[in-house]
């Protein structure tokens, strides 16, 4: 009810108020005032849009500061992550001709010249200096007993690596095919924004340093078109071979750190069979790392797949960062012949057999691409396939002469894919 004396007295009080200071009681009398439906007088008003300004400035003071902690955060996001140069993914895209055929299938069919070149003819200088040590005839039998070892990768067997020159054939056979391959997995994870600019790398059967090498590669051709902040790397090396660590540490020293002007790169060569011996996987750092990779180190055998998956279940609990990822390298033949399953252009098959095969790890898929140089999913006939590569794909300019002259190979060396990339997280 608005009782005029009733109002007055409030009025009268609520000067009071404010000549005391009281603000507390002014802002109750006001409020008091509003409800009996009074008309405010002016000094009512006065102090009423006063009261509303001070809270308009603390709405904008908090906003302001959540703004604030927003942009700080994203300021350390951008700082630890390298973001996509839309003119180098363009780059790369045109360099390598990829292609994506559908979701989940990326043809390559070409190379960054400049990279990869310069990469290859270094390898070779180094493979002659080494082979210039052992006299012809001695060098000769060696290589063969090297190849014929690790030629058992081709029927599926494991080689025994026990031949001093067993890694350097692999460099000759095998190496820089799977650096390309490393190469564009690091380059689609780089697209994705998910590469760190400091990051802890555990590559388990890890070779000569294969994964390491890719990303080398990589980070150099992104020269000239983005500032690459202070990187570090920390690669830890898991593979039972210590000759192939060796000479992988060996080469790297007398190419890679040569380039590398703005990467900071941590190795620890660990030699051990992580199948036999528990307690290296054991003390291996905890929550440590950002990537995991496994690259060609997949067992058709079904127990030694057993016994594989299980200890690389357990390093994956254990050693993986709860935001890191997994990166799995896998030959396309060997994905499908585990399961008995033909490879063909059916999308919804090829889910079902990677869904299944990161199931078996424990894993939950981020994205998987199937990287092809012939653009298709079923094998090309050996003529077919050896006049494409000869006419599409990049050449083995300096490794293909070596090559010849050592193991009289008739054909020139290419660049092929035929790999699965997968990356996953800890389900």
């Amino acid at each position: 009810m608005n009782n005029p004396i009733v109002n007055w007295w409030r009025s009268q009080q609520f000067k009071l108020s404010l000549k005391r200071g009281d603000i507390r009681r002014a802002v109750q009398l006001l409020q008091e005032i509003q409800k009996s439906g009074a008309t405010f007088s002016w000094l009512e008003k006065l102090f009423r849009d006063k009261l509303q300004l001070e809270r308009y400035f603390q709405e904008y003071k908090r906003q302001t500061e959540t703004l604030s902690e927003q942009l700080t955060a994203f300021q350390q996001k951008a700082n630890l992550i390298l973001l996509p140069d839309e003119e180098f993914i363009k780059y790369i895209y045109k360099v390598f001709n990829l292609i994506e055929h559908d979701e989940y299938k990326l043809q390559s069919t070409g190379i960054d010249e400049r990279i990869f070149d310069d990469f290859e003819s270094r390898l070779v200088e180094y493979l002659k200096e080494e082979f210039s040590k052992i006299p012809d005839k001695q060098l000769f039998i060696k290589l063969e007993d090297a190849l014929e070892d690790i030629n058992n990768l081709k029927i599926g067997q494991d080689p025994d690596y026990r031949f001093s020159l067993t890694p350097h054939v692999y460099f000759m056979k095998y190496f820089l095919e799977n650096v390309y391959c490393i190469y564009l997995a690091w380059f689609l994870i780089y697209q994705d924004a998910l590469l760190p600019g400091k990051v802890n790398i555990l590559d388990i059967a890890a070779g000569p340093g294969t994964v390491a090498y890719g990303l080398a590669l990589f980070l150099q051709s992104s020269s000239g078109f983005f500032h690459i902040p202070q990187m570090h790397i920390s690669y830890y090396s898991l593979e039972k071979q210590d000759a192939f660590q060796f000479r992988g540490l060996q080469f790297w020293r007398r190419y890679i750190e040569s380039r590398l002007t703005t990467v900071n790169a941590y190795f620890r060569f660990v030699t051990t069979d992580i199948f036999t011996c528990e307690t290296e996987s054991n003390n291996l750092p905890k929550d440590f790392f950002d990537f995991i990779v496994i690259s060609h180190c997949f067992f058709a055998d079904p127990a030694k797949k057993v016994e594989a998956n299980n200890t690389y279940k357990q390093i994956f609990a254990t050693s993986l960062k709860n935001s890191g990822y997994v990166l799995l390298i896998v030959q396309d033949k060997k994905l499908f012949k585990v399961y008995d399953v033909h490879q063909v252009e059916n999308q919804e098959q090829e889910k079902n057999v990677v869904h299944k095969f990161l199931a078996e790890l424990g894993l939950e898929l981020v994205w998987y691409k199937y990287l092809t140089s012939t653009g298709s999913r079923i094998s090309l006939p050996v003529a077919e396939f050896g006049k494409f590569a000869k006419e599409k794909l990049p050449k083995q300019l300096y490794m293909s002469p070596i090559m010849q002259q050592y193991f009289d190979q008739k054909y020139q060396s290419h660049y092929i894919l035929d790999d699965y990339v997968m990356l996953a997280k800890k389900s």
